[in-house]
């Protein structure tokens, strides 16, 4: 498999529909069919077992460094690395449609997005809560419908689970990005 391989086929990412991970698939490997797992031991097991051909992986991130355990599970299974494509991570704070910016107490997210927004959640007096993922996150604001919770999460997640963005460029830094690799299984 090369990185410019265009048969169709499964990519493996970690994460629910509308999140960083999945809006990568979606743009870099639009001829595959995305395939979600909790986790990124799943996503790796995926690619090891077949089930998948290839998996995108975010495994460094310009503000806070490497993202584990993305990055330690990815060698110690010894897939091989096929591409890698930095992109620009844009947070954005997603609410349900009635809340207002001063009704959010709490933001939910992917413990690596929350440490990119950390100034920003701080300075408006938010509480970070952390949970597997960034659409994960948006799915469980929109299922909550309390006002007082938020997601941090892409902005087109919003579109995803019927959210609104309450705030967009939540990042504490404008040059955010994820570099994303994409990996196949190794030779046998």
């Amino acid at each position: 498999m090369t990185a410019e391989d265009e048969t169709p086929g499964r990519v493996a990412y970690q994460g629910a529909p509308g999140a960083f991970s999945h809006e990568a698939c979606l743009d870099l490997r639009p001829w595959d069919e995305a395939v979600g797992f909790e986790t990124f031991q799943g996503a790796i097991d995926a690619v090891l077992s077949g089930d998948c051909h290839c998996a995108l992986i975010p495994v460094e991130n310009s503000t806070v460094g490497v993202v584990e355990p993305a990055a330690t599970l990815v060698k110690e299974a010894g897939l091989v690395a096929v591409s890698d494509a930095w992109r620009p991570i844009r947070l954005a704070l997603l609410g349900v449609p009635e809340a207002r910016l001063s009704d959010v107490k709490t933001a939910e997210s992917h413990p690596v997005a929350l440490q990119q927004c950390s100034k920003a959640l701080k300075e408006m007096a938010i509480t970070a809560v952390e949970v597997f993922d960034t659409g994960g996150a948006a799915a469980a604001v929109a299922e909550a419908g309390d006002v007082s919770r938020a997601a941090v999460a892409p902005a087109r997640a919003a579109e995803v689970y019927g959210l609104s963005v309450l705030r967009n460029d939540l990042q504490d830094f404008s040059d955010n990005r994820t570099r994303f690799v994409l990996f196949t299984a190794p030779e046998a």
